[in-house]
């Protein structure tokens, strides 16, 4: 089974990734930080608050880890009981110590207390509820004969009280229970199990619901104990249904499907991806088809890149590849970021991935794309992501980017702050500030020294802010000095104030 990616701190970042010029606003106050306009080449992230191909991720939000075996997060029934509501009901003090004591995890004799109560006061109202948590106690404690216990109070719930409020819930846990047992190798549980996700495959219903109180979901994620042999024909069923209510069902078989290895597993995604009339069942289905990440799942997301007319579909294909670990993955990503005559965004996309992946390979592919793109946008992302890389022989190529006058200058400013931030040698970087007479790269090279903490950084800032004959330049300089907690620069501008 594929590894769950760590959703909470994508969900942490995301409040930080949002912040856009609008949220900014209010800082005009602080005009006399112009200085921080260096900070544009940090532009690069921006690709970070904006990755809809993570929203396939969205599937593990309805999981949780139960002893190694994925379940539903949103337990799909009820788990507190009301507060009494018959004071005069004789069965009215059994259920409020019953109740108190299931709220208290004390699930043995909360059971016990319930089952009292359905012998005692068979015509209380509290009755037909009671079975429902009985069973649900019993659920709880996790205990062989206790579940098949809690599987004969709700049939027989089911049987006398139809119209009890907790029917709906019933269903779900029921499910659960068998699911479980199922689990633990209980034939007839496995058999109930099949019937009632067969009965789902089978019926098209009016009512649309993708909630794991819904008895259909239910079954579906009880067919992740099953065995694939058998749970997979029920799954196309399922996938072959075409009615817009089963769409929320079908994105839960193609969840359940990725966890189950056959030879067909594959060909039934793509398939899915190609011909699933809903848009985010396709999604999810280009989405898992990554987190499987066989040979067969890669040649089958380079059909869904190579040939996607949907721009969605395709950046969801991207990170696919993005996510498996191999040359395959890597290559299929190279060939289509180069591709001239593929969308510039999903290009981008492709070219932001491949810099993540820390590959010698993809870092010699982005170099050469570079050499021969038109599109500085493309560029730009060239740029950052061979940044990300933090190689020596990628930082001497930013310093040698920043150097080229051929360039446009924008694109040299950002390359030369990426080799700031990557390492590139300090004394490069101080001498090319002499080296070099455009105002634009001099100003970008003082913000550079104000990023590092040599010695020599800060020395070539008192220099400038002593001797530089542009004005513009020395101010700059003079800024940053004010930013260093290093006592010199103190020193220093006291000295320039005293001249």
């Amino acid at each position: 089974m594929p590894s769950i990616p760590d959703l909470e701190a994508l969900d942490a970042s995301a409040p930080m990734l949002a912040i856009g010029d609008a949220e900014l606003a209010g800082l005009e106050g602080l005009a006399g930080l112009e200085g921080l306009a260096g900070l544009e080449g940090l532009a690069g992230l921006e690709g970070l608050a904006d990755m809809p191909e993570l929203a396939g991720l969205e599937t593990l939000g309805a999981l949780e880890i139960d002893g190694g075996t994925v379940l539903s997060r949103a337990r799909g029934f009820a788990t507190s009981p009301h507060a009494p509501w018959a004071t005069q009901d004789p069965g009215d003090s059994l259920y409020r110590a019953a109740r108190q004591l299931l709220n208290r995890n004390r699930y043995a004799d909360a059971a016990r207390l319930f089952n009292d109560l359905i012998n005692r006061y068979a015509r209380s109202t509290y009755t037909p509820d009671a079975y429902y948590w009985a069973a649900f106690a019993l659920y709880r404690t996790g205990e062989d004969p206790n579940l098949r216990q809690a599987v004969a109070l709700l049939d027989k719930q089911k049987a006398q009280y139809p119209r009890a409020s907790t029917g709906r819930d019933s269903d779900a846990l029921l499910t659960r229970v068998l699911g479980q047992l199922a689990r633990q190798g209980d034939q007839d549980a496995a058999s109930r199990v099949h019937q009632i996700a067969g009965d789902t495959a089978r019926t098209t219903t009016t009512t649309c619901s993708d909630d794991d109180d819904d008895p259909r979901i239910a079954a579906m994620n009880a067919l992740l104990q099953m065995d694939a042999a058998n749970a997979v024909p029920i799954i196309k069923k399922v996938l072959a249904k075409r009615d817009p209510c089963s769409a929320g069902l079908r994105k839960k078989a193609v969840f359940v499907l990725s966890q189950k290895r056959t030879e067909e597993t594959e060909d039934i995604m793509l398939s899915v991806a190609r011909n699933d009339p809903d848009p985010e069942v396709r999604q999810q289905a280009v989405f898992w088809l990554g987190q499987v990440g066989s040979e067969k799942a890669i040649s089958a997301l380079d059909s869904i890149v190579t040939h996607a007319q949907d721009e969605e579909l395709l950046e969801k294909a991207i990170f696919a590849l993005s996510q498996i670990h191999s040359p395959r993955a890597a290559q299929a990503l190279r060939d289509f970021a180069g591709q001239e005559n593929a969308p510039e965004e999903a290009r981008e996309r492709a070219v932001f991935w491949l810099g993540q992946a820390h590959d010698g390979a993809n870092a010699a592919f982005l170099r050469e794309l570079f050499g021969r793109s038109t599109n500085e946008d493309l560029k730009e992302k060239i740029i950052f992501s061979l940044s990300q890389m933090r190689s020596t022989e990628n930082t001497r190529w930013l310093m040698d980017l920043a150097l080229n006058s051929r360039e446009v200058i924008e694109l040299r400013k950002k390359a030369l702050f990426w080799a700031g931030q990557t390492g590139a040698d300090i004394t490069d970087l101080v001498q090319l500030y002499d080296r070099t007479s455009d105002h634009d790269m001099k100003e970008q090279l003082i913000f550079v020294y104000s990023q590092r903490h040599e010695t020599q950084a800060l020395d070539k800032m008192i220099d400038i802010a002593r001797h530089e004959t542009d004005r513009e330049l020395r101010k700059k300089a003079i800024f940053w000095l004010g930013q260093s907690r290093d006592p010199r620069a103190a020193q220093a501008l006291l000295e320039i104030i005293n001249q």
